[in-house]
């Protein structure tokens, strides 16, 4: 994406901010900032319009995502207690039966876990068909039901609560995951507390019945690793706020000009060379295959699949000073770079030499992701012929193919997708020109993720005065975030070729967890909610409303937010 302030400047910036916030830091992986600005509907103080929090149990039409179907039950609610158990089905059947039963306990002990920390309750697993024994607590059930309806899909899910028990069906074991996600925000915020909370929280669920299943497919977050390192356990954070919000693929932008962050054993200049720097100057550091299996691991149990990015033919600074070899258009700047201008670097395009090179990297990622896609970029690469570009895409993509996964590209990249090609295009630039391309690329059967530049790039400021963040793309407030349709955007694109939304975060002037968090939340969960849920339940003055009391769990959490003015945080918050 194109770049036009100092990188100097930027962190210079970003150093001053970040000791200012850290003053004031909360506990956890983040901290809570409140910035003026006006938002939409609302002034620098908040917004007149702020409610109290809200009281008694949470109902199901304050959940995010939105959920499908959401029918208020009339008796009394589910009161959590020492009593309480999480049952599942009895494991039974041979085979895939056996896994789907393994993977069911797995999802009851991350929930158990997830409320014991809070309460304090046991709150023991245990297996077993059919009702509770005589005399023994419901409490809260799992069990997949494949008789469910054909429309709730992999990830859907029923929810119901009485007085009595907490069910929750579905198809697969991800449906049950994301019925547990809808069950924490069905509870007082606190139960996002690392720690058991003292206060005297009434832990219960409103009765209700909830229909949920997603309206796409493929509901992504990306983040550049590439800029800027992150850890394995600062990426684990990370994927902890996007499973809260029911996103099911986390993009990593694993190279870049200023840093490559996965070890190829055949390359190894790469780690060597290539991962040694970052955007500042500051060392950069990479992912061994047990870091990224560990990534992989933890994102699997969250029902997540992995999309790793490496950027060819352009971004590939890092490549070229790590194998000078590869540098046939005398693109490459010394190394290490660390400034954020992007376009001037590019690998040879031809030639046996960088086929070898993508085809070991390329079989490395391959044999260490599991899911079915491999994101190849090829975005901004500015010097080279149209034909010579061409020709690198429909390379490197049929060696993906041939590694068993789906090529993934920017929509640079729309001119070689469709069969045997690029099979799922990421739209980004969507003032650059490439509506047509992307249009025939869709004809022959390429798929589309939308991630306009100027409604879901997290990296850009939420106002012209925000002190993080670029603004190339605009500015991109929630209101920006939430108020657009994936399916229309694009007018040129063919009915039921978009699959899904994605919100990436570049990090060219976010060097801390911290960072993130205050650029992640609160628009992650706008754009997860158009990724979720049906397009009925797309309203702005009630998303907002719901976003407000978001606020509260995020602190339970210690995730850190920004405090914007367009949404009505209640005047409880801190």
């Amino acid at each position: 994406m194109p770049i036009r302030t100092s990188g100097l400047a930027a962190r210079t910036r970003r150093l001053l901010v970040i000791a200012a916030v850290l003053a004031l830091a909360a506990a956890g992986f983040g901290v809570h900032r409140a910035i003026g600005g006006a938002g939409r509907d609302g002034d620098a103080d908040g917004g007149a319009a702020a409610p109290a929090a809200a009281r008694g149990p949470r109902t199901g039409d304050r959940i995010i995502p939105a959920p499908l179907s959401v029918a208020a039950g009339s008796g009394p609610a589910f009161r959590i207690s020492e009593r309480t158990v999480v049952r599942v089905g009895a494991a039974g059947g041979s085979g895939g039966a056996e896994e789907q039963a393994v993977r069911v306990r797995a999802v009851a002990e991350q929930l158990a876990e997830a409320l014991r920390r809070p309460t304090g309750f046991p709150l023991t697993v245990e297996a077993g068909a059919g009702a509770a024994p005589a005399g023994a607590a419901e409490g809260i059930r799992l069990e997949l039901d494949p008789a469910m309806p054909e429309e709730t899909g992999d990830e859907g899910y029923r929810l119901t609560a009485d007085s009595a028990a907490v069910r929750i069906a579905a198809r697969t074991p991800a449906g049950l995951y994301r019925g547990t996600q809808t069950l924490r925000q069905l509870l007082p915020p606190q139960v996002e507390s690392r720690s058991r909370v003292t206060d005297g929280t009434d832990w219960t669920v409103a009765s209700v019945d909830i229909d949920d299943h997603p309206r796409y497919a493929y509901r992504g977050a990306m983040l550049d690793v590439a800029r800027h390192f992150f850890t394995p356990d600062e990426v684990k954070g990370y994927i902890d706020r996007l499973a809260l919000y029911k996103v099911n693929h986390l993009h990593l932008h694993l190279t870049d000009d200023q840093g490559w962050r996965i070890a190829v054993p055949a390359r190894p200049a790469l780690t060597e060379i290539g991962a040694s720097s970052e955007v500042g100057g500051t060392p950069g550091g990479f992912y061994t295959a047990a870091d990224y299996q560990e990534i992989v691991r933890y994102a699997q149990e969250r029902f997540l699949t992995v999309v790793p990015e490496i950027d060819l033919p352009g971004h590939s600074n890092a490549v070229l000073a790590s194998y000078p070899e590869l540098d046939c258009t005398r693109s490459a700047r010394p190394w290490p770079y660390t400034g954020i201008e992007v376009g001037f670097s590019t690998v040879c395009p031809t030639g046996d030499a960088v086929f070898a090179f993508t085809g070991d990297v390329v079989a490395e990622l391959a044999r260490l992701t599991p899911g079915p896609y491999l994101h190849i970029g090829g975005d901004e690469v500015k010097k080279l012929a149209p034909a010579d570009y061409q020709e690198f895409v429909r390379r490197v993509s049929a060696q993906v193919v041939a590694a068993g996964k789906i090529p993934v590209g920017w929509n640079q990249t729309a001119a070689a997708a469709g069969p045997a090609g690029v099979g799922l295009l990421q739209y980004w630039d969507a003032n650059g020109g490439h509506e047509q391309e992307v249009r025939e690329a869709a004809g022959r059967g390429a798929k589309v993720i939308m991630s306009p530049a100027g409604r879901t790039y997290l990296d850009m400021k939420y106002d012209s005065s925000y002190p993080l963040g670029l603004r190339w793309a605009g500015t991109v407030d929630v209101w920006s975030a939430y108020s657009w349709d994936p399916d229309t955007l694009n007018a040129a694109l063919p009915a039921g070729s978009v699959v899904g939304v994605e919100a990436p975060l570049w990090t060219e002037t976010l060097s801390s967890p911290a960072e993130l968090d205050l650029m992640l939340l609160p628009r992650l969960p706008a754009i997860a909610e158009l990724g979720w849920s049906p397009k009925t339940a797309h309203d702005w003055e009630r998303f907002r409303q719901r976003l407000a009391e978001e606020g509260a769990r995020w602190e339970a959490a210690g995730f850190g937010y920004e405090k914007r003015s367009e949404v009505p945080w209640p005047v409880t918050a801190r």
